[in-house]
């Protein structure tokens, strides 16, 4: 089994930063890339940021700039640091990865967190 945690949502004012952690763990041989989500209420799910094994990122135009995600490869680890936080990335916020449990000749899947809440007061 595999889980992930996220934490480090809360409520900021705009233009306030807030950094969400993701802990994966269980049985895992190897995390292909890892993301952050977000769902804001009435939204279908919208991709935010990746990271891949090699350090490679990518970001959401809406996000380009303020939003910063990193990788702590030892820890199985995934952070997302906002800054300049506003209204409109109040959401619901979840992690992904990409993982092989077993090894290579296995196949890849996507595990996702539970979700952790930002809220973000005008």
């Amino acid at each position: 089994q595999v889980q992930l945690v996220e934490s480090g949502g809360g409520l900021v004012q705009a233009g306030g930063s807030l950094r969400l952690s993701c802990a994966a763990s269980g049985t895992i041989f190897t995390i292909n890339a890892m993301g952050w989500y977000r769902q804001a209420p009435g939204k279908q799910r919208e991709w935010v940021a990746l990271i891949t094994s090699g350090g490679s990122t990518n970001y959401a135009d809406s996000v380009k700039g303020r939003f910063t995600i990193s990788r702590d490869y030892n820890k199985n680890m995934v952070f997302l640091q906002m800054n300049s936080l506003k209204p409109e990335d109040a959401a619901v916020y979840y992690c992904n990865a990409n993982l092989r449990q077993y090894g290579n000749g296995f196949p890849s899947q996507d595990y996702w967190g539970q979700g952790t809440q930002v809220t973000v007061s005008s």
